[in-house]
C-alpha cells in the first residue's frame, strides 16, 4: 500500500465522526467519512481502504447489514465494528457476520486507536516475523507470508480471521486446538466466552476450502475439545 493508510469511516453522529477524523487524521491516517450506511457499502465496493470502521445503527443500511453484504462479496478489509449497544447478542452476531474487532459507546479514543493499529499492523506486514514458507497439503496451498490460499490452482478469498485460523491450523498439523485456544491466539482475549464465534468462522472456512464441507478433509472436529488440521498421512490416505 503506497501513502498514508486510508481508512472508511461510516458514523453518522457527527461529533464521533469529528473526533475520529481529527485524532486518526493526526497519525497519518486519511479518512474518508461517510454517514450512511447504503452509501458506505458503496464506498467500501469501489474503493481500497486498509481498514473500515463502521458503526452499527446507520440511516439508509444499518451496520450489520453492511457488514453481511461486504463479506458476502468476499471483501476481506478489516472491519471494527462501533455501537451504543451493549448486549451480547449484537457483539456475537456482528463478529459472527464477519467484523474483526468490536467497541462499544461510549469508549476511550486511546482504546479505539489502539485497536485500529493492531487490525492494521494484522494486515500491513508484508513478512511475518519468523517467515513460514508455502505449505502444501495435496490441492490446496497456503503462503503465510502473501495471506494466499489456492484450492487446485484457483485462489480463494479468504477473510483476515478465516486466513489467520487457517494459517494457524496448518502450521501444527495434527494439534487439537480447542475453541477458547483459537479465540485467545486470533481474535484476543477480549474475545473470551464467545466460542460458538469459532464455530461460525470454521463453517464458512470449510464452505471455501472443502471439497465436501459436511466431512471436512482438511480442517476436523475432534468433539469434546475443538479442532484439529489433518496430519500428512491422513491426508495422503484420503486422495
Amino acid at each position: 500500500m503506497t501513502g498514508d493508510p486510508a481508512i472508511l469511516l461510516v458514523e453518522d453522529e457527527p461529533d464521533i465522526a469529528d473526533l475520529l477524523t481529527l485524532h486518526l487524521g493526526d497519525l497519518g491516517y486519511r479518512i474518508d467519512a461517510v454517514a450512511d450506511g447504503a452509501l458506505g457499502l458503496q464506498k467500501a465496493l469501489a474503493e481500497s481502504y486498509a481498514l473500515i470502521i463502521l458503526d452499527l445503527m446507520l440511516p439508509g443500511m444499518n451496520g450489520m447489514e453492511v457488514c453481511k453484504q461486504l463479506r458476502a462479496s468476499q471483501r476481506t478489509t478489516p472491519i471494527l465494528m462501533l455501537t451504543s449497544k451493549s448486549e451480547e447478542v449484537d457483539k456475537v452476531l456482528g463478529l459472527e457476520l464477519g467484523a474483526d474487532d468490536y467497541v462499544t459507546k461510549p469508549f476511550s479514543i486511546r482504546e479505539l486507536i489502539a485497536r485500529v493499529r493492531a487490525l492494521l499492523r494484522r494486515v500491513e506486514l508484508d513478512q511475518p516475523e519468523e517467515e513460514v514458507g508455502e505449505l502444501a497439503f495435496g490441492d490446496l496451498v497456503i503462503e503465510p507470508s502473501k495471506r494466499k490460499v489456492r484450492l487446485n490452482g484457483a485462489a480463494i478469498e479468504l477473510t483476515a480471521k478465516e486466513f489467520d485460523l487457517l494459517a494457524l491450523f496448518a502450521q501444527h498439523p495434527g494439534r487439537a486446538f480447542s475453541r477458547q485456544e483459537l479465540l485467545d491466539k486470533v481474535w484476543g482475549y477480549q474475545y473470551a466466552g464467545y466460542s460458538h464465534t469459532v464455530n461460525s468462522h470454521i463453517n464458512r472456512l470449510r464452505s471455501k476450502i472443502e471439497p465436501d464441507p459436511a466431512n471436512p478433509r482438511y480442517v476436523q472436529t475432534v468433539w469434546g475439545v475443538g479442532y484439529r488440521f489433518a496430519e500428512e498421512e491422513e491426508l495422503a490416505s484420503t486422495e
